[in-house]
Protein backbone atom coordinates (compact mmCIF):
# COMPACT_ATOMS: atom_id res chain seq x y z
CA UNK A 1 0.00 0.00 0.00
CA UNK A 2 3.01 2.30 0.87
CA UNK A 3 4.21 1.94 -3.35
CA UNK A 4 1.24 4.32 -4.23
CA UNK A 5 2.09 7.11 -2.14
CA UNK A 6 5.78 6.68 -3.50
CA UNK A 7 6.24 9.46 -6.02
CA UNK A 8 9.98 9.19 -5.93
CA UNK A 9 10.83 9.01 -9.84
CA UNK A 10 12.96 5.70 -11.38
CA UNK A 11 15.73 5.79 -13.84
CA UNK A 12 13.75 4.00 -16.12
CA UNK A 13 11.14 6.79 -15.91
CA UNK A 14 13.42 9.35 -15.96
CA UNK A 15 14.99 8.47 -18.81
CA UNK A 16 11.38 8.08 -20.64
CA UNK A 17 10.03 11.37 -19.56
CA UNK A 18 13.72 12.52 -21.49
CA UNK A 19 13.00 10.31 -24.70
CA UNK A 20 9.40 11.49 -24.75
CA UNK A 21 10.32 15.32 -24.99
CA UNK A 22 12.94 14.55 -27.50
CA UNK A 23 10.51 12.54 -29.87
CA UNK A 24 7.52 14.72 -29.42
CA UNK A 25 9.38 18.01 -29.87
CA UNK A 26 10.47 16.73 -33.29
CA UNK A 27 7.54 15.16 -34.31
CA UNK A 28 5.57 18.21 -33.45
CA UNK A 29 8.22 20.36 -35.68
CA UNK A 30 7.54 18.05 -38.44
CA UNK A 31 3.99 18.02 -38.22
CA UNK A 32 3.36 22.29 -37.28
CA UNK A 33 6.14 23.39 -38.91
CA UNK A 34 6.05 21.11 -41.92
CA UNK A 35 3.03 19.62 -42.74
CA UNK A 36 0.50 21.81 -41.32
CA UNK A 37 1.35 25.51 -42.12
CA UNK A 38 1.29 24.04 -46.51
CA UNK A 39 -1.86 21.51 -45.66
CA UNK A 40 -4.19 23.40 -42.74
CA UNK A 41 -5.69 19.67 -42.27
CA UNK A 42 -6.60 20.13 -38.44
CA UNK A 43 -7.71 16.64 -39.01
CA UNK A 44 -4.76 14.95 -39.58
CA UNK A 45 -2.83 17.63 -37.24
CA UNK A 46 -5.15 15.97 -34.31
CA UNK A 47 -4.44 12.40 -35.84
CA UNK A 48 -0.63 12.37 -36.37
CA UNK A 49 0.06 13.81 -32.61
CA UNK A 50 -1.86 11.86 -30.71
CA UNK A 51 -0.75 8.98 -32.81
CA UNK A 52 3.07 9.66 -32.26
CA UNK A 53 2.46 9.92 -28.55
CA UNK A 54 0.19 6.84 -28.05
CA UNK A 55 2.97 4.71 -29.61
CA UNK A 56 5.68 5.79 -28.17
CA UNK A 57 4.00 4.84 -24.52
CA UNK A 58 2.51 1.95 -26.23
CA UNK A 59 6.32 0.95 -27.23
CA UNK A 60 8.09 1.89 -24.67
CA UNK A 61 6.11 -0.14 -21.71
CA UNK A 62 5.95 -3.16 -24.19
CA UNK A 63 9.44 -3.55 -24.00
CA UNK A 64 9.81 -1.91 -20.32
CA UNK A 65 7.47 -5.15 -19.59
CA UNK A 66 9.43 -7.84 -21.75
CA UNK A 67 12.74 -6.52 -20.07
CA UNK A 68 10.83 -7.05 -15.98
CA UNK A 69 9.70 -10.22 -17.16
CA UNK A 70 13.19 -11.07 -18.17
CA UNK A 71 12.75 -11.25 -22.04
CA UNK A 72 15.01 -10.41 -24.67
CA UNK A 73 14.23 -7.36 -26.37
CA UNK A 74 15.91 -7.15 -29.88
CA UNK A 75 15.89 -5.72 -33.06
CA UNK A 76 13.56 -8.50 -34.16
CA UNK A 77 10.69 -7.25 -31.88
CA UNK A 78 11.20 -3.46 -33.08
CA UNK A 79 10.36 -4.06 -36.48
CA UNK A 80 7.64 -6.26 -35.75
CA UNK A 81 6.34 -3.93 -33.62
CA UNK A 82 7.36 -1.07 -36.25
CA UNK A 83 5.33 -3.62 -38.82
CA UNK A 84 1.85 -3.80 -36.90
CA UNK A 85 1.59 0.27 -36.96
CA UNK A 86 2.95 0.69 -40.22
CA UNK A 87 0.31 -1.34 -41.53
CA UNK A 88 -2.62 0.42 -39.49
CA UNK A 89 -5.32 1.61 -41.79
CA UNK A 90 -9.37 3.28 -41.41
CA UNK A 91 -12.37 2.30 -42.02
CA UNK A 92 -12.64 5.65 -43.57
CA UNK A 93 -11.54 7.44 -46.83
CA UNK A 94 -8.47 6.60 -47.91
CA UNK A 95 -5.65 8.85 -46.91
CA UNK A 96 -3.77 10.94 -49.39
CA UNK A 97 -0.04 9.47 -49.94
CA UNK A 98 0.99 12.85 -48.55
CA UNK A 99 -0.41 12.22 -45.59
CA UNK A 100 0.29 8.57 -45.17
CA UNK A 101 4.08 9.40 -45.90
CA UNK A 102 3.51 11.78 -42.94
CA UNK A 103 1.81 9.43 -41.07
CA UNK A 104 4.62 6.56 -42.00
CA UNK A 105 7.47 8.71 -40.52
CA UNK A 106 5.78 10.00 -37.02
CA UNK A 107 5.66 6.32 -36.63
CA UNK A 108 8.82 5.53 -37.17
CA UNK A 109 10.70 8.49 -35.26
CA UNK A 110 8.28 7.26 -32.12
CA UNK A 111 9.28 3.78 -32.67
CA UNK A 112 12.82 4.59 -33.05
CA UNK A 113 13.16 6.97 -29.98
CA UNK A 114 10.58 4.23 -27.85
CA UNK A 115 13.04 1.22 -28.44
CA UNK A 116 16.42 2.96 -29.01
CA UNK A 117 17.46 1.80 -25.61
CA UNK A 118 21.22 1.08 -26.04
CA UNK A 119 21.60 4.09 -28.15
CA UNK A 120 22.64 7.38 -26.37
CA UNK A 121 20.84 10.73 -26.31
CA UNK A 122 22.64 12.00 -28.66
CA UNK A 123 22.49 9.07 -31.32
CA UNK A 124 18.90 9.65 -30.76
CA UNK A 125 18.69 13.34 -31.73
CA UNK A 126 21.31 13.38 -34.27
CA UNK A 127 19.08 10.31 -36.13
CA UNK A 128 15.80 12.48 -35.60
CA UNK A 129 17.43 15.78 -36.94
CA UNK A 130 18.40 13.66 -40.47
CA UNK A 131 14.84 12.42 -40.91
CA UNK A 132 13.40 15.88 -40.14
CA UNK A 133 15.90 17.69 -42.38
CA UNK A 134 15.16 15.06 -45.06
CA UNK A 135 11.24 16.06 -44.67
CA UNK A 136 11.84 20.21 -44.78
CA UNK A 137 14.00 19.13 -48.03
CA UNK A 138 11.25 17.37 -49.36
CA UNK A 139 8.75 19.97 -48.73
CA UNK A 140 10.67 22.99 -49.81
CA UNK A 141 12.07 21.80 -52.82
CA UNK A 142 10.33 18.61 -54.28
CA UNK A 143 6.83 19.47 -55.97
CA UNK A 144 4.22 17.27 -55.41
CA UNK A 145 1.94 16.49 -58.24
CA UNK A 146 -1.28 14.88 -57.75
CA UNK A 147 -4.02 13.02 -60.27
CA UNK A 148 -7.75 13.45 -60.02
CA UNK A 149 -10.66 12.47 -62.25
CA UNK A 150 -13.24 15.45 -62.51
CA UNK A 151 -16.77 15.89 -64.35
CA UNK A 152 -16.35 19.28 -66.50
CA UNK A 153 -19.33 20.41 -68.15
CA UNK A 154 -17.75 22.69 -70.97
CA UNK A 155 -17.71 20.56 -74.11
CA UNK A 156 -16.44 23.20 -76.86
CA UNK A 157 -13.18 22.86 -74.76
CA UNK A 158 -12.11 19.96 -75.24
CA UNK A 159 -11.09 20.21 -78.61
CA UNK A 160 -7.28 19.39 -79.18
CA UNK A 161 -6.92 23.02 -80.57
CA UNK A 162 -8.02 24.61 -77.61
CA UNK A 163 -6.28 22.52 -74.88
CA UNK A 164 -4.73 26.13 -73.01
CA UNK A 165 -8.50 27.57 -73.14
CA UNK A 166 -9.48 24.47 -71.16
CA UNK A 167 -6.68 24.36 -68.71
CA UNK A 168 -6.91 28.14 -67.77
CA UNK A 169 -10.95 27.51 -67.73
CA UNK A 170 -9.87 24.57 -64.86
CA UNK A 171 -7.59 26.81 -63.06
CA UNK A 172 -9.76 29.87 -62.71
CA UNK A 173 -12.19 27.38 -61.24
CA UNK A 174 -10.50 25.19 -59.13
CA UNK A 175 -7.79 27.84 -58.14
CA UNK A 176 -4.87 25.62 -58.65
CA UNK A 177 -1.83 24.90 -60.99
CA UNK A 178 -2.91 22.40 -63.43
CA UNK A 179 0.50 20.88 -65.56
CA UNK A 180 -1.58 18.42 -67.99
CA UNK A 181 -4.94 17.51 -68.78
CA UNK A 182 -6.22 13.68 -70.57
CA UNK A 183 -9.79 13.62 -72.48
CA UNK A 184 -11.32 10.54 -70.94
CA UNK A 185 -15.04 9.32 -71.43
CA UNK A 186 -17.91 11.58 -73.02
CA UNK A 187 -21.16 11.80 -72.07
CA UNK A 188 -22.93 13.30 -75.33
CA UNK A 189 -26.58 13.08 -73.57
CA UNK A 190 -25.26 15.56 -70.60
CA UNK A 191 -22.71 17.82 -72.03
CA UNK A 192 -20.32 16.01 -69.51
CA UNK A 193 -17.00 14.46 -69.87
CA UNK A 194 -14.25 13.14 -67.89
CA UNK A 195 -11.19 14.83 -67.33
CA UNK A 196 -7.83 13.85 -65.46
CA UNK A 197 -6.26 16.31 -64.49
CA UNK A 198 -2.33 16.44 -63.01
CA UNK A 199 -2.08 19.40 -60.94
CA UNK A 200 -0.10 21.55 -57.99
CA UNK A 201 -2.31 21.22 -55.21
CA UNK A 202 -0.93 23.99 -52.30
CA UNK A 203 -3.86 25.27 -50.45
CA UNK A 204 -6.42 22.88 -51.57
CA UNK A 205 -7.93 20.36 -49.16
CA UNK A 206 -10.13 17.51 -50.75
CA UNK A 207 -12.96 19.21 -48.72
CA UNK A 208 -12.59 22.01 -51.33
CA UNK A 209 -15.97 22.87 -53.30
CA UNK A 210 -16.17 24.22 -56.94
CA UNK A 211 -18.45 26.63 -57.84
CA UNK A 212 -20.82 25.90 -61.27
CA UNK A 213 -21.19 21.96 -62.42
CA UNK A 214 -17.57 21.22 -61.80
CA UNK A 215 -17.55 17.87 -59.20
CA UNK A 216 -14.23 16.68 -57.95
CA UNK A 217 -15.11 13.34 -57.73
CA UNK A 218 -12.75 10.89 -54.83
CA UNK A 219 -12.35 8.07 -56.94
CA UNK A 220 -9.64 5.43 -57.57
CA UNK A 221 -6.49 7.22 -59.73
CA UNK A 222 -7.17 4.80 -63.00
CA UNK A 223 -6.45 5.81 -66.14
CA UNK A 224 -9.44 6.94 -68.16
CA UNK A 225 -9.70 5.18 -71.81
Amino acid sequence: MSELFNFTLTKDFTEMMVRFVICIAFNWFIIDRLYYRKSQRRDFYFTFLLTSIAIFFLVFFMIFGLDKLGGKTSMGIGIGLFGIFSIMRYRTDAMPVREMTYLFTIISLSVVNAIASSATLLEIILTDIIVTFAMWISERYLKIQHTKLIQYDRMELIAPERREELIADLEKRLGVKIYSVAVGSIDMLRDMAILKITYDDAGMTSSDTVDGMLKLRRVNLTEVN
